[in-house]
């Protein structure tokens, strides 16, 4: 069974795709999560891209072959999103 801490703790990995998620709201990709329908908010998305690109170059050389993979994902599909919704 798992203790409180446990269910607490957090790793490299949940906190990027934290990050990231914090991001495609701010896209409008995903829905606020008070509810509601999604809306666009640039610069909380921006925020929160600057935040990936923050930590892709503080924890260079300290993240497994999966993090990295990861975190590149995200900054790409990221930036590509936000790209395309600033042109809109």
């Amino acid at each position: 069974m798992n203790t409180h801490s446990e269910l607490l703790k957090i790793d490299l990995t949940t906190f990027f795709l934290s990050i990231s998620s914090a991001a495609f709201m701010g896209l409008g990709v995903v829905p606020p999560p008070e509810g509601g329908e999604p809306h666009v908010d640039l610069e909380l998305a921006r925020q929160n891209i600057d935040l990936l690109e923050l930590m892709h170059e503080k924890t260079r050389g300290n993240r497994t072959s999966e993090e990295d993979k990861l975190i590149e994902q995200l900054l790409f599909e990221t930036r590509m999103k936000y790209i395309e919704k600033q042109k809109k």
